[in-house]
């Protein structure tokens, strides 16, 4: 079973709709790097995905794990144009991909 995990940094102080923006950008930015077959077969799945939260540190850590892995990521970076300072690390995408793979990188963070 295929799906995807957005983190979203804990600690910045970012309104909802920010927060939940940011996880958008998350989302399509690491499902634009898959292959036209992963994302039909994760859509016919139900297109599961988690959003769990983050510091900095574990974003980054994640991010560097999943590249090893070889599964798809994006990690967001804020422009700066509303609540938070530009080049601000906001979230990362993580596939979609192999479910068990997934949670060896994300299998020890909590729901947002």
């Amino acid at each position: 079973m295929l799906k995807q995990v957005i983190l979203v940094r804990k600690d910045l102080k970012m309104g909802l709709g920010k927060a939940v923006a940011q996880a958008c950008h998350a989302s399509l930015g690491s499902a634009l790097k898959c292959n036209r077959k992963t994302i039909e077969k994760w859509m016919k799945e139900g297109g599961k995905k988690v959003v769990l939260k983050a510091s900095l540190q574990e974003i980054l850590e994640a991010e560097k794990k999943a590249r090893r892995a070889k599964i798809p990521s994006f990690l967001v970076v804020d422009a700066g144009l509303t609540q938070l300072e530009p080049g601000t690390v906001t979230a990362l995408g993580i596939g979609p991909h192999e479910e068990e793979k997934i949670d060896k990188i994300t299998g020890k963070l909590k729901l947002l």
